[in-house]
């Protein structure tokens, strides 16, 4: 992923409004931030536990879109649970439903869609090695780390396109 501008970040969310994308906290860590490792930006706002960001590349257009965790949820740490962008299992709370409002006309009607995902969004970090689930070892896959990046790749546009409604207008 190449090296992203906070104007950029800003301008690229799809389901939110233009004043809510200019309230985002931005990572603090943003110039540290190891891009050509990222496949897509993920981070947690650590002044609202309960939400979470995503943008990355989608159909040729830098994307952006708001995620809400939900709170209060118990999570056993006997219990492993597997991220469906990048196929990393977790223990305990490592994976968290997180849901994004749709963009557009069905966005504003309340519709939502969601997907269990590492709850600390460093996919492209886990897929290559550079970041070990907590108590539990990546399963050893036959596919090359590149396979696995563009499985996962595959699989955060396929959460986009079910965020995403395409012809009903840019943004929300």
């Amino acid at each position: 992923m190449e090296q992203l501008a906070e104007k950029e970040i800003r301008a690229s969310f799809v389901n939110c409004s233009k004043g809510e994308a200019g309230r985002i906290n931005l990572p603090r860590s943003l110039p540290e931030t190891p891009w050509d490792e990222l496949d897509f930006l993920g981070w947690r706002d650590p002044g609202a536990p309960d939400r979470s960001y995503l943008v990355t590349g989608y159909q040729g257009v830098l994307t952006g879109i708001t995620l809400r965790v939900p709170t209060g949820i118990r999570r056993s740490l006997t219990r492993t649970n597997i991220c469906s962008f990048c196929a990393t299992s977790h223990a305990g709370s490592g994976v968290a439903l997180l849901t994004a409002r749709k963009s557009g006309p069905a966005g504003r009607q309340g519709n939502s869609v969601g997907a269990y995902v590492c709850a600390d969004l460093a996919c492209s970090l886990y897929v290559r090695g550079r970041k070990k689930s907590q108590l539990i070892e990546r399963y050893v896959e036959n596919l090359t780390v590149e396979e696995q990046v563009e499985r996962m790749v595959a699989n955060v546009g396929l959460f986009l396109d079910r965020v995403h409604l395409q012809g009903e207008g840019e943004g929300y």
